[in-house]
């Protein structure tokens, strides 16, 4: 499945809430989500390879999975 970040989530990788998280640790937690998402969701408890936790809010599109943000906790 191919999956698509959003402009809005690689400019929030530079946040200081979303520090040290790297887009392969958003590329492992969309592939790692099970079946089809219809509708914007939010998907919370992943963990980067930092040790830091963060959430992302995804869809799936003709396109494959589209990451739209990302939440750092």
């Amino acid at each position: 499945m191919r999956i698509i970040i959003t402009e809005h989530a690689r400019k929030r990788l530079r946040d200081l809430r979303q520090d040290k998280i790297t887009n392969a640790d958003i590329l492992t937690a969309a592939k790692g989500i099970p079946g089809r998402i219809p509708t914007a969701t939010r998907f919370r408890g992943f963990f980067a390879k930092s040790g830091r936790v963060f959430d992302i809010v995804a869809k799936d599109i003709e396109n494959g999975r589209l990451v739209i943000t990302i939440i750092g906790k």
